[in-house]
């Protein structure tokens, strides 16, 4: 049983230790737990009902965190605990989401490209009057934030707010963090609650039809249930989108080559997006775990094993993606990528980040096609969330939008 070194640049994030995993097997033990950078395991462990989610008190996970996550109110709607919809399975991830699954179907999100569209533009024309934009706070967080607050029924004055919950709840999500930022995740945790406690019971009296109106209007669901996944879709609503429009600006900032054809031929813009994804996606990694002993490319994972999977490896597989380190939006297959995960468990809001970034960054780069990064971005401190905390620029000349 090999090592795992989960290095510097965070949990199987970059090259090198993907590369390690990868030289091992398709399906190694490493520190005593199943991990695969290969794309053909992963995609049949996110699809197969024969694993399930990690529960916060598995074994496989860091002592820390489980000490942790006990002695949590399990009242709060920590996005890493059930009755979030992220760490449940069927029947009750399926009563979840099948609640709320229309909002964000195909129709009701082609519906929001008018709205997306209009809020890119007003935050781009703000740009050219702010001294030193930063292209995270100024416009990849707000584009998201402003949407999922509308689709929640969540005034604009919220949205301030909305995004320190977000930016304060987002270590949860990862296998290590310090005491102090877990103190600060729990104080905000307990804020997120009392505010979605108080918007169902105005909504007892108030129906709406927005997103919180439908997880009301749900009598099977709990208002702990409804809390937890009102908070998820608030989290998860934005937070995977903030990172992927802001990897996407500092990808093709630093590909001008990839931004001139982009100009030439807009109509790639749509596979480009795939790329971003695919390349630098916003999730570096997820467990699962098997739930009765499985056979994998002629090696037993044995019931109750978590098993790790690297999507960023994944997404770089050789034997799928060829020249898997050359960003190129012209790849074909591209879209193939399991960014977004994939089965059951696959990103619920995966259309709405896909109509965000299609819309936003060719409006951002059509108005400003001489952009360039003021300096390196500052990452945000995430190991398994792939992020720029900030990223200033030079807008340089103004084009006329077409």
């Amino acid at each position: 049983m090999g090592k795992l070194s989960l290095g510097p640049d965070g949990l199987l994030g970059s090259s090198p230790y993907i590369e390690e995993i990868r030289q091992r097997g398709t399906i190694p033990r490493m520190s005593g737990v199943h991990i695969t950078a290969d794309y053909e395991v992963c995609r049949l462990i996110l699809r197969d009902r024969s694993f399930g989610v990690v529960s916060p008190n598995h074994p496989g996970l860091p002592k820390p965190i489980r000490w942790l996550l006990a002695r949590t109110d399990p009242g709060l709607p920590n996005l890493g605990e059930p009755p979030s919809m992220l760490v449940t399975d069927p029947p009750d991830h399926t009563r979840y989401r099948r609640t709320i699954g229309q909002a964000f179907g195909p129709k009701a999100i082609a519906a929001l490209e008018q709205r997306v569209a209009e809020v890119a533009d007003e935050l781009i024309d703000r740009l050219e009057s702010t001294p030193r934009p930063d292209l995270i706070g100024d416009f990849s967080a707000r584009i998201p934030v402003t949407i999922i607050a509308e689709m929640l029924g969540l005034p604009p004055d919220m949205h301030s707010t909305l995004l320190k919950w977000g930016d304060s709840g987002a270590p949860l999500l990862e296998r290590g963090l310090a005491w102090s930022t877990y103190r600060d995740a729990v104080e905000d945790l307990v804020e997120v609650k009392h505010y979605f406690e108080r918007q169902f019971d105005e909504l007892e009296n108030e129906p709406r039809d927005d997103v919180l109106g439908m997880l009301a209007a749900d009598d099977a669901l709990t208002r702990r249930e409804q809390v937890a996944n009102a908070a998820l879709l608030l989290d998860a609503g934005f937070l995977t989108t903030v990172n992927m429009l802001g990897n996407g600006i500092a990808l093709l900032a630093g590909h001008p080559d990839q931004l001139e054809l982009l100009a030439a031929e807009p109509w790639r813009w749509r596979n480009a997006i795939e790329e971003i994804l695919r390349y630098d996606g916003p999730v570096r990694m997820t467990g699962r775990v098997a739930n009765h002993d499985v056979d994998i490319d002629h090696q037993r994972i044995p019931a109750g094993s978590l098993v790790l999977l690297s999507l960023a490896g994944a997404n770089h597989d050789p034997a799928v993606f060829p020249d898997p380190h050359r960003f190129d939006v012209t790849r074909e297959n591209a879209a193939e990528h399991l960014a977004f995960g994939s089965g059951i468990h696959g990103c619920l809001g995966s259309r709405l980040a896909r109509l965000e970034g299609g819309i936003a960054l060719p409006a951002l780069f059509d108005r400003y096609p001489d952009l360039r990064l003021d300096g390196p971005p500052i990452p945000h401190p995430l190991r398994n969330l792939h992020a720029y905390r900030s990223m200033p620029v030079e807008l340089g000349a103004r084009a006329t939008p077409r």
